[in-house]
C-alpha cells in the first residue's frame, strides 16, 4: 500500500517520485510481481516518515513505467485500475501493507443526461478558476469518451476539487450518485468562485 495526500481514481495517471527506502522496496517488489499496489488517502499526517492515519477505501494502481536514478530514487508512472476497501491493516514492515477486497463496479443506466450535466459543471468550474490563474480551462475540443463508468472517472479526475470531495466521489455507491454528487460539488464551488470574481462575500 502507498498512502498519499491525494485521491487516485480508476483510469487516472499517477506520477510518483519515490525516495523513501520503504517505498523503494515496495516498488521493487511490485515490479518483480504483477506491478500493482494500493493507494489510499491519508486522513492525518504526512506522506513521509510514517505514523499517518489512512482512509479505508482506495484504488489499486498498476505501474506502467519506472526508472531508477543513480542515487537509488525512482521515478514511477502508474495508472488507477479499480476501487478497493481495506479489510485489515497489517504491520508496516517493510512498508505499509493491508488485506483488501475489490469494490463492485458501480454500474448504472440512464446516465448520458447526467453525465452531460457533470461535464458542463466541470468545464464551467475550470473556466472560472482559470480566471483566477489556478487551473487551466479545458480545451473545447477535449472529448470525454468511453463507457459510462470510464467517462464518470475521467470527469471526476478532471474536476478541480479537494481531497475530501474527491474521496466522496471515489466512495459513491453508484454512478448516478457519483455523477449527481460531482454536479453538486462543482456547482457549489463555482458559485463561490463567481462571488470572489465579483467581489462579493468572501471575495
Amino acid at each position: 500500500m502507498f498512502p498519499l495526500s491525494t485521491v487516485l481514481f480508476p483510469l487516472a495517471g499517477l506520477p510518483l517520485h519515490v525516495f523513501e527506502q520503504r517505498y523503494r522496496s515496495l516498488m521493487a517488489d511490485c515490479l518483480a510481481g504483477d506491478g500493482e499496489f494500493g493507494v489510499v488517502l491519508i486522513a492525518r499526517g504526512s506522506e513521509v516518515g510514517g505514523g499517518d492515519e489512512r482512509l479505508g477505501v482506495g484504488t489499486t494502481a498498476r505501474i506502467v513505467d519506472a526508472a531508477e536514478l543513480e542515487d537509488g530514487r525512482m521515478v514511477v508512472v502508474a495508472r488507477g485500475v479499480r476501487r478497493v476497501r481495506v479489510r485489515q491493516w497489517l504491520p508496516d514492515s517493510p512498508y505499509p501493507r493491508a488485506l483488501v477486497e475489490d469494490l463492485p463496479v458501480a454500474r448504472s443506466v440512464g446516465l448520458p443526461p447526467a453525465q452531460a450535466a457533470a461535464e458542463a459543471s466541470v468545464r464551467r468550474l475550470r473556466s472560472l478558476l482559470s480566471e483566477l490563474g489556478e487551473v487551466p480551462a479545458l480545451p473545447h475540443d477535449l472529448e470525454v469518451v468511453g463507457t459510462a463508468e470510464e467517462m464518470a472517472w475521467q470527469l471526476c479526475d478532471l474536476a478541480p476539487l479537494g481531497p475530501a470531495d474527491r474521496q466522496a466521489l471515489l466512495e459513491s455507491a453508484s454512478l448516478v450518485e457519483q455523477t449527481e454528487r460531482l454536479v453538486e460539488l462543482c456547482t457549489a464551488m463555482a458559485e463561490d468562485v463567481v462571488a470572489m470574481l465579483s467581489g462579493g462575500p468572501g471575495g
